[in-house]
């Protein structure tokens, strides 16, 4: 829902997407998945509707239907090398460095469908620290929108997943985060689209207040 005032959430736990949440990196993501699209034969901004969010593998699966997954796998791993070589362009998202560092102390996560070389190049690149708790490709069975990810990432922080507050732009990442029964802050305008619990156009909008009882109350707006 789009805010018209201050939203405040309280919080135990914050698990956070990376790509179009607090990483930018819509250009390199952009690149490789037209690339991927032509060798295809399929229309590059149909495939970009259904690649933000999931892993590689997934979406090809749903844009290639019947199709092994074993080559679904093969070509995600590839493209997944492509796109950790592939940096230019990518930037924080407006406000990430100060929420992250506002984050000191308080239980989170990061939770990506990308792996662990990926995320680490996407995170250096755009100056960002990662967090200590990561749950990447490598850590899942399932890609978002099941909510695997999110549930495993409460279960490294010790919190009940109706204590954690998801921060996610896309409509996978919004949908998993709802199916782990969680509340979900949706980033940017392509998460305004998918109904979370509120909406920020970007982390600047976000103020993080710790209180005395271990809880966080997060300032949306």
């Amino acid at each position: 829902m789009p805010m018209t005032a201050t939203t405040v959430l309280t919080a135990r736990a914050l698990l956070l997407d990376m790509d179009g949440t607090l990483v930018n990196s819509d250009a390199a993501v952009e690149r490789v998945w037209r690339r991927w699209a032509d060798r295809h034969g399929l229309d590059g901004d149909e495939v970009l509707k259904v690649v933000h969010g999931r892993q590689g593998y997934a979406s090809m699966a749903l844009l290639l239907p019947g199709r092994p997954m074993e080559q679904n796998l093969a070509e995600n791993a590839r493209m997944l090398a492509e796109e950790t070589a592939d940096t230019e362009g990518v930037v924080e998202v407006p406000g990430a460095t100060g929420f992250l560092a506002a984050l000191n102390g308080v239980p989170h996560a990061l939770v990506t469908s990308a792996d662990v070389p990926l995320s680490t190049a996407r995170m250096k690149a755009a100056g960002l620290a990662l967090p200590s708790v990561r749950i990447t490709a490598e850590s899942v069975g399932a890609s978002k929108p099941d909510p695997e990810g999110f549930l495993k990432g409460a279960a490294e922080l010790g919190v009940v997943p109706e204590d954690c507050v998801v921060f996610e732009d896309s409509g996978a990442g919004v949908a998993a985060g709802r199916a782990a029964g969680m509340r979900v802050v949706g980033v940017g305008p392509r998460a305004g689209l998918h109904r979370p619990d509120a909406v920020v156009r970007d982390l600047r909008q976000v103020r993080v207040e710790k209180t005395a009882d271990g809880t966080v109350r997060l300032h949306l707006g």
